[in-house]
């Protein structure tokens, strides 16, 4: 079955999702679904595997992992899961440093929402590679803001490579309230992206203190690259729709398990 024409983003989101759920698809076959060359497929392919979407295979693509969770855009994200993760904001304030802290905000939907929480009468200082973030916390009298250096990813608007890892190592905060795109008892905390899982991993190692924000959804799945043990992490904010065994065997790990 063809596809109508769609554009080159659309297209490559759609491609995307095609390697996801057929595990392998060869360039022949989506070029002749979307009714374009076979040279723009291997662009589209080429775009794909830079953001961490799919692999590249001779003659087509496979999905970057064999559970195929894909990144998705940060405005489809921000649209799921709304009443949980404003719940798993509230919560989490009370886990702040004492006024004149210091706490590092990761890149997310669930932190963005824990910032946009953030009282306007406890005096902190924020550290964040977040755009959004950094700009709903600009101009707050009560923040003094520090935006990390790198090149900025279009699919997390947040800054990661070498230059953000290296200014994290300098730092050591109170609190980092770090987001995960999985979490299990065996892999830890995952993300399917090379560069974001090693901006994460500079984030947890900055901290005195970590505490992971996420949605119940995000728990049970595994992304390809772990970027902490559930042994560096202190607590979990996480919804009431976690399963209770789930929670338990996270507690008996040693993990503080805070439900929104």
């Amino acid at each position: 079955m063809k596809e109508a024409a769609m554009y080159a983003e659309e297209r490559q989101i759609a491609t995307a999702r095609l390697v996801a759920e057929r595990g392998r698809i060869s360039v022949a076959d989506i070029a002749e679904r979307f009714e374009v060359t076979t040279e723009t497929v291997r662009r589209d392919l080429s775009t794909l595997e830079r953001r961490g979407l799919v692999r590249r295979v001779h003659g087509g693509a496979v999905p970057v992992e064999t559970m195929a969770v894909l990144e998705s855009a940060l405005g489809e994200r921000e649209q799921t899961f709304t009443a949980q993760k404003d719940r798993i904001a509230r919560a989490a304030l009370a886990l702040l440093p004492t006024e004149g802290g210091t706490i590092a905000i990761d890149a997310g939907t669930t932190t963005s929402r824990f910032a946009h929480a953030l009282p306007r009468d406890h005096q902190l200082t924020v550290v964040t590679h977040s755009v959004p973030v950094a700009a709903m916390l600009a101009g707050s009298p009560q923040i003094e803001l520090h935006l990390l250096p790198g090149r900025v990813r279009p699919a997390t608007q947040a800054a990661v490579g070498a230059e953000t890892v290296d200014a994290l190592s300098k730092l050591r905060v109170d609190v980092t309230f770090v987001a995960t795109n999985g979490l299990t008892l065996a892999h830890g905390l995952s993300t399917p992206d090379h560069e974001e899982a090693a901006t994460k991993r500079a984030l947890v190692n900055a901290a005195r203190r970590v505490v992971c924000l996420t949605d119940s959804s995000k728990i049970g799945v595994e992304t390809t690259l772990r970027f902490a043990a559930l042994g560096n992490v202190d607590v979990l904010v996480t919804d009431s729709d976690i399963d209770d065994d789930v929670a338990d065997e996270l507690r008996e790990s040693g993990l503080e398990v805070l439900i929104a």
